[in-house]
């Protein structure tokens, strides 16, 4: 934990350091409608599952290559997981994993303006760290939360580390900003692959934010 501290605050100094030769640095935050794919040989046990309401913030910088083409790094508190609705023995039963992350998307933008509006879309990788989570059980009006188990083993709930790819479209005016977008988890976070178990993270975000810079 301790490395990985070292490793975020090394990032977020490196984008601190390089506004002297970015265009733009922003700030920006929103929420996000998260979901994961769980399944194994077994089937897709995921299928019923809903978007868990969470949140996203962070901040940009931003490079641009003439009128069209840019790039967009940032430095993003993600919240990821998901949301189970059922019934036991005529019991309603939710189950929520609630997940934080530090995410470090590059997206590479194309814009065309509009009179005072450049509309964009994005595309890139993104690498995401996991920091934090809770799953919780509510039935009957009883609840039970537990932390995340974080780690390699057995039994572990989850693995840290994900990564995948990040795709959007939005627009800016008079330095605001206003974007929709979805990351695609490619990462396996499951702890174990036995009997092809498979995990991956799956997120809407929907963000708004301020840019500072010409």
């Amino acid at each position: 934990m301790r490395n990985i501290v070292k490793v975020l605050f090394i990032c977020l100094l490196a984008l601190i350091s390089v506004q002297t030769f970015a265009q733009k640095i922003g700030i920006q935050g929103g929420i996000n409608l998260a979901n994961m794919l769980i399944k194994d040989d077994e089937g897709t046990y995921s299928d019923e599952f809903a978007m868990n309401l969470g949140y996203n913030g962070g901040v940009t910088v931003e490079f641009g290559f003439g009128d069209l083409i840019s790039l967009e790094a940032g430095l993003m508190a993600d919240t990821k997981g998901f949301k189970w609705e059922t019934d036991m023995f005529g019991t309603p039963l939710t189950t929520k994993a609630n997940l934080l992350y530090v995410d470090l998307p590059v997206l590479l933008k194309a814009g065309l303006s509009l009179g005072p509006v450049r509309v964009f879309g994005a595309a890139g990788p993104y690498i995401g760290y996991g920091i934090t989570g809770k799953i919780k059980a509510e039935a009957g009006g009883e609840s039970e939360s537990l932390d995340v188990e974080w780690g390699d083993a057995d039994e572990s709930d989850f693995k840290r580390m994900d990564y995948g790819a990040k795709f959007g479209v939005g627009a800016e005016a008079m330095g605001f900003t206003f974007g929709a977008y979805y990351a695609l988890g490619l990462a396996n976070i499951s702890p174990t692959t036995d009997g092809g178990s498979k995990v991956n993270n799956r997120v809407i975000s929907i963000s708004v934010g301020y840019k500072f810079g010409k």
